[in-house]
């Protein structure tokens, strides 16, 4: 008579529960880690422990104490600039300050890649309300964060970023003769920079990552939208924030 021997599975345990049972290793530092003690990400999961590395080690931001004045000048500026729309004649703010990426390339009016962003369409009230909206719900989160002069210069960079986009995708599809107004691009900045804060911090930002996406489909499912002063913008906010919190995280420790 013989006898058989069958090896039973050997799991692990957990670290910080060593009567649960480990099925998985954390993404980060491959330690097995129990359900009580997961955290999951957008891709995959880690550790307690790794999570509590990550915010201890993420870039601290500095919050302003005082009111987003900034953010209220801005929407200021725009609501001024519309308001000059209907009281001069003949669309001359519109025909002096709006962005057509082949005009500016004949004339040398370069000032328009950064005009055309407080300029919105004059027979579309929607079109001012929408973006100064959300300016209003994002810039009074993001100052406080970035400072007032930073904040700014992620602002105004967005919109210069939205004007190259559309001259970008001008040139590699043959519509450099497109006019384009508002403040879009700067807003679509601010999303980019709110997602690298929320990221940078360990936060969750699939709210902005939803937000983000939705509103480039629309852009796209709807004409007279410019996608790419959109995605320009998005990607000039984003980067330019990301620069910015890494600088001034390499300052403090040195």
């Amino acid at each position: 008579m013989t006898s058989q021997h069958t090896d039973q599975p050997q799991f692990q345990t957990c670290p910080r529960h060593p009567d649960q049972i480990a099925y998985t290793r954390c993404g980060r530092c491959g330690r097995p880690t129990c359900t009580q003690c997961q955290v999951p990400l957008e891709v995959g999961m880690m550790c307690v422990d790794c999570r509590d590395e990550h915010i201890r080690n993420a870039p601290k931001i500095k919050y302003a104490k005082t009111a987003p004045t900034m953010t209220y000048a801005l929407i200021g500026i725009n609501v001024v600039a519309y308001i000059l729309q209907w009281l001069i004649p003949n669309y001359w703010m519109l025909r002096t300050f709006l962005f057509n990426p082949l005009y500016v390339q004949i004339t040398g009016e370069w000032w328009r890649v950064l005009t055309s962003g407080f300029i919105h369409a004059q027979a579309n009230p929607t079109h001012l309300l929408l973006n100064m909206f959300s300016l209003w719900i994002f810039g009074k989160a993001i100052e406080p964060m970035l400072g007032k002069w930073r904040y700014l210069l992620v602002y105004l960079l967005s919109i210069l970023g939205g004007s190259a986009g559309v001259w970008f995708f001008g040139e590699l599809m043959g519509g450099l003769n497109t006019n384009t107004v508002g403040a879009s691009g700067g807003i679509f900045g601010l999303f980019g920079a709110f997602f690298v804060l929320t990221k940078l911090r360990g936060g969750e930002s699939r709210p902005i990552t939803i937000l983000i996406v939705i509103n480039f489909v629309y852009g796209f499912l709807f004409p007279g939208i410019s996608w790419q002063a959109h995605l320009g913008g998005l990607v000039i906010g984003a980067l330019v924030t990301w620069i910015l919190q890494r600088v001034d995280g390499a300052t403090r420790r040195q």
